[in-house]
């Protein structure tokens, strides 16, 4: 089959997560002359196969077949592939059985490589990613296999296919502050202590501050408060305690350490707690490594376009294999109907995209 077909065929495997709807086996069966390896964790399918062409670098192409639920909203059926007026439509199109097929396609077609091609796939990215990506990196460390570059097919293109990749993400760093005061009435202000009060003072302060300058790669990290809540939802009474919850999604320039002084310097006289989870490190990927410079000449080869290199957007499977020293850049399909009713692509940016990795494949 070709590639639009492959793809029309992937979308069909419904694959909501942890379930790879039988894609890993699938994928097994395609190989041909491949090794496999499978890391399964509980419902988590994981599969690293992999081919030595011969002694030079070894490339991995990474991705997951797990899909979000369909919800509601749809046209069409989410897990029957249908085509019409120039698009295929599905759940996953975009995220990201797109970019799975077109490296699945391109790896196919490879007769000769100078080294190792592999492919690294999991059905645990769209969940909470405990037992995907991060189980299969483990066990290549171990086996001394881990890649000397990695591009992650994600949807990462932005108005026009090939005007984007990724050679970072953002980290996310969440944060809870719990300022204790003391329960009282309202009509007795001066017998309690209004933790509402004294976070008053300094939330104008913090709220929607940039923690640093940026970079030419990264915007800002900035402090963005989430949630703040206290009290018993009554008018007599004043609490004895809040909660504010925030979200920094960080540079590299800004770390935990950083927005713990950050913290503590505006509420250092009061009686607080702060907890402190980095779900993500961010990571950039320097534009003069081999593996950038041969993914912008193909882009560039096959569109026309020099795409620009951008760190936006959330987290995806990248910060994973970055923190194994791997060279990580991301480049897929655009990114406009992901996770939404009547998600889709054309046929042409499937086609597009293995043109692409085909030709990474012929010139890394």
């Amino acid at each position: 089959m070709d590639v639009v077909e492959l793809f029309k065929h992937l979308i069909e495997r419904k694959s909501e997560t942890p379930d790879d709807g039988g894609i890993l086996d699938f994928v097994e069966g395609y190989l041909d002359g491949y090794t496999a390896v499978r890391i399964d964790v509980d419902e988590v399918k994981n599969l690293f196969i992999y081919k030595r062409f011969g002694s030079g670098n070894h490339l991995c192409f990474a991705g997951h077949v797990d899909v979000v639920p369909a919800g509601e909203g749809w046209e069409t059926d989410p897990y029957t592939a249908v085509e019409k007026e120039g698009k295929i439509y599905g759940r996953g199109a975009q995220d990201m059985k797109a970019g799975v097929s077109a490296f699945l396609q391109a790896v196919k077609e490879t007769e000769t490589f100078g080294g190792t091609l592999s492919l690294l796939l999991t059905s645990d990215e769209e969940g909470p990613a405990k037992h995907g990506t991060v189980e299969l990196l483990k066990w290549l460390k171990a086996e001394g296999m881990l890649p000397d570059a990695c591009i992650v097919a994600e949807p990462t293109c932005e108005e026009r296919f090939g005007d984007a990749i990724k050679v970072g993400r953002r980290g996310s760093i969440n944060g809870v502050i719990e300022k204790r005061g003391k329960q009282g009435h309202a009509a007795y202000p001066e017998k309690a202590k209004n933790p509402i009060h004294k976070v008053a003072q300094v939330l104008h302060y913090m709220a929607g501050v940039n923690l640093d300058e940026g970079d030419e790669y990264f915007s800002p990290s900035q402090f963005v408060v989430t949630d703040i809540r206290a009290g018993m939802e009554v008018t007599n009474v004043t609490p004895g305690k809040l909660k504010m919850m925030f979200n920094v999604r960080n540079s590299t320039k800004t770390s935990k350490e950083d927005i713990a002084e950050f913290v503590h310097h505006y509420f250092k006289e009061m009686d607080y707690t702060l907890t402190l989870d980095q779900s993500a490190k961010p990571f950039v990927t320097d534009a003069n490594t081999h593996i950038v410079r041969t993914i912008d000449a193909a882009i560039a080869s096959v569109t026309g376009m020099r795409p620009k290199h951008s760190t936006a957007g959330g987290t995806s499977d990248a910060r994973f294999i970055a923190e194994y020293g791997i060279d990580v850049i991301e480049f897929g399909v655009r990114n406009d109907t992901i996770h939404a009713p009547n998600e889709c692509t054309t046929p042409e940016q499937v086609r597009g995209l293995c043109d692409v990795f085909k030709q990474v494949i012929a010139t890394y």
